[in-house]
């Protein structure tokens, strides 16, 4: 089977790195170009996969003709997203959030449509085997319907890592700060913006694409900066509330040490409980035929369910339909919650959910 060609354009989200990676060890694919105006920003991936001059571009539209890519993988600022979708043209791999507002993603969903590609919108969590098996756990009828979903996530801040999740020193950090687009309103930054998707999202896959009510947050102003850092989301349903509270200044970052209030989910249902949490190795559960809690062990993650690129491939290969949170239908309704909360959080106010 002929490889699929995969190009890498935008670096601004460091997760480039890491989707880059997937690529290079997949047996079936083949990196044929890079694309960022800024070299700099591309040169650890053209170091690590050893890509050649030839294979470094600077513009998206020479990046696409000349390099001829089956699969563009996607990671700029949010507020980009639609300009980089509209202006690709090919089988798409987007790095999360989906958007920067409704508006973008109405952009993101129409230029699709039109130019007749697919597209998959990834969102690192739904790959963490605990949220897996919640996931199963839910579908299998373990817990009855979803009413709530309680999600706290975040880590020490966006510019404490790099691709690999190379820690970055606080000198750096500091130095950063001042420029880096994720402190930028007009770019699409904050808390709010980077992890409420991940909450909204798969929380409307946990409750099976359902909406809810009305929105209700609060977002920190930081003294000092243009964006939050820290913000709550309360979503009312038809039959109760869930929570979503985003969080760059967490104690640890997850990946390393838990840090406390743990990173992930609790789920509630008419029939039990599942605790889910980022990188353990086991889900909390308790029913009503067992109402203490009991430690389940996470699912394995099989090849092609395992990260998303290989899912991505395999969706392609097969001719089968993106689902879950890779679905971009799924991922509008997640991000009506978002739009819903930041606008809430400027105006102070409870509001419907946006259409």
């Amino acid at each position: 089977m002929r490889k699929q060609r995969i190009a890498g354009i935008s670096f601004e989200h460091a997760h480039m790195g890491d989707l880059l990676r997937e690529a290079h060890e997949h047996p079936n694919a083949e990196i044929v170009g890079v694309c960022d105006p800024e070299t700099a920003r591309m040169a650890d991936a053209i170091r690590n996969f050893a890509i050649p001059a030839d294979r470094v571009f600077h513009d998206i539209g020479t990046c696409v003709r000349e390099a001829r890519p089956d699969l563009a993988i996607l990671c700029p600022a949010t507020a980009r997203h639609a300009d980089c979708v509209e202006a690709v043209g090919v089988d798409i791999l987007l790095e999360k959030p989906f958007a920067a507002s409704l508006a973008d993603a109405d952009r993101i969903l129409a230029a699709v449509a039109k130019s007749g590609v697919r597209l998959a919108v990834n969102w690192p969590l739904r790959w963490y085997p605990a949220h897996v098996t919640a996931k199963r756990l839910i579908d299998e009828g373990a817990i009855g319907d979803v009413v709530e979903v309680h999600f706290y996530d975040g880590n020490r801040g966006p510019l404490y890592h790099r691709a690999d999740k190379i820690v970055v020193s606080e000198e750096e950090v500091r130095r950063e700060k001042p420029t880096s687009w994720w402190y930028k309103k007009s770019a699409g930054g904050g808390s709010l913006l980077d992890y409420l998707g991940y909450g909204a999202t798969l929380g409307t896959w946990f409750m099976k694409g359902e909406a809810p009510l009305e929105v209700t947050a609060v977002a920190d102003r930081p003294e000092g900066l243009e964006v939050d850092e820290h913000s709550i989301t309360i979503c009312r349903y038809r039959r109760g509330l869930s929570k979503l509270e985003t969080r760059w200044g967490a104690f640890t970052d997850p990946w390393i040490t838990q840090p406390q209030p743990k990173c992930g989910f609790v789920l509630v249902g008419t029939e039990g409980t599942i605790s889910s949490y980022d990188f353990e190795p086991h889900v909390a559960i308790q029913t009503r035929a067992h109402p203490e809690i009991q430690n389940l062990p996470v699912d394995t993650l099989e090849a092609p369910f395992r990260k998303p690129v290989e899912y991505v491939l395999h969706c392609r290969e097969k001719g089968v339909a993106f689902e879950g949170p890779l679905d971009p239908a799924l991922c509008r309704t997640a991000q009506r919650i978002v739009d819903t909360a930041a606008l809430s959080a400027r105006e102070g106010r409870t509001l419907p959910l946006l259409p």
